[in-house]
């Protein structure tokens, strides 16, 4: 085996400390890193016993927002009524042949699709 994990996925956003305050504080992912950066700051979060991070990255202005980011949660109606509370738009849940999704966009464009597991 080549490679044998997905350490990290960048995360165009256009401001760190909002982004952390929709992925720390709606999404409850804890910080994993907050360090001084040449452009801005190396400021990775992550589900809370997850491998892989997000880094949360301000100095790629002309990075297209990610797309279908998927992520997995144990019930999703939890999450659909935290994510609306906090004026997140959501499509779902809903019952699709291959389970339970939710599709929602962080504040940035970045999309996610959340899995029932």
């Amino acid at each position: 085996m080549l490679i044998s994990l997905i350490q990290t996925v960048t995360v165009p956003v256009a401001d760190q400390e909002g982004a952390l305050e929709f992925y720390g504080g709606v999404l409850g992912f804890e910080t994993r890193t907050d360090n001084p950066f040449p452009m801005g700051r190396w400021l990775t979060v992550a589900p809370e016993g997850a491998e892989t991070t997000l880094l949360l990255a301000s100095w790629f202005p002309e990075m297209a927002p990610v797309g279908g980011l998927v992520v997995a949660a144990p019930d999703l109606d939890p999450l659909a009524a935290r994510l609306r509370e906090n004026g997140v738009a959501c499509d779902g849940p809903s019952d699709q042949p291959w389970g339970r999704q939710l599709l929602f966009h962080d504040p940035y464009g970045n999309g996610f699709v959340a899995v029932q597991a």
